[in-house]
């Protein structure tokens, strides 16, 4: 006789995540919610942007001529956001023998040394992308595909790349205090 088969965790009515992947979030001063709803419009309008303009294909053998544009535009602006709370979760790329491998102190200051290498990273590309958007504000440039100012786009840039800086130096920071509170020093 066989047994019922397992089923995975239950999901509770009020939460979309299971469980463990909810309580994995640690808590933070400026809400993950921010990145989380930030990927739901993003991905909302490109869903809307792109079936109205299947839409108008089908039945009108034309199409929107700023929809691969504005789509191209919004796909990277959601890799940005899906960067930050990368970053933020602490669940960027690693190689893990490296990042799990030895003692937790190890494990710790590398953590922090990752934090701040990201940061370090960010805030110099948002830093150097400041020249670009002033760049395209200053020589008035066009996207190539309906003519709207290029800086519309590019300001994007140095503002969420500012802000992934901030993120990983919230995670420095929180990785810093787990040290102190495992090594005994205080909260």
């Amino acid at each position: 006789m066989s047994s019922p088969p397992e089923s995975g965790p239950t999901l509770d009515a009020a939460s979309p995540l299971p469980p463990e992947i909810e309580a994995a979030d640690e808590p933070t001063r400026v809400p993950l919610a921010i990145e989380d709803w930030a990927t739901v419009l993003i991905m909302g309008l490109l869903a809307c942007i792109t079936f109205a303009n299947v839409l108008v294909r089908y039945f009108t053998d034309s199409s929107f001529a700023w929809t691969e544009e504005f789509s191209v535009f919004l796909m990277i602006l959601l890799a940005m956001v899906a960067g930050s709370a990368a970053v933020a979760r602490d669940r960027h790329i690693r190689i893990e023998y490296f990042a799990e491998g030895g003692s937790m102190n190890r494990r710790k200051r590398l953590a922090q040394f990752g934090a701040l290498m990201v940061a370090l990273l960010f805030f110099v590309i948002a830093a150097l992308s400041v020249r670009v958007v002033w760049d395209d504000y200053r020589f008035e440039e066009t996207s190539p595909g309906i003519g709207v100012p290029q800086w519309w786009y590019s300001i994007w840039l140095p503002i969420v790349c500012f802000a992934i800086g901030l993120r990983a130096v919230g995670l420095f920071v929180r990785r810093g205090r787990e040290r102190r509170t495992q090594e005994g020093v205080g909260p």
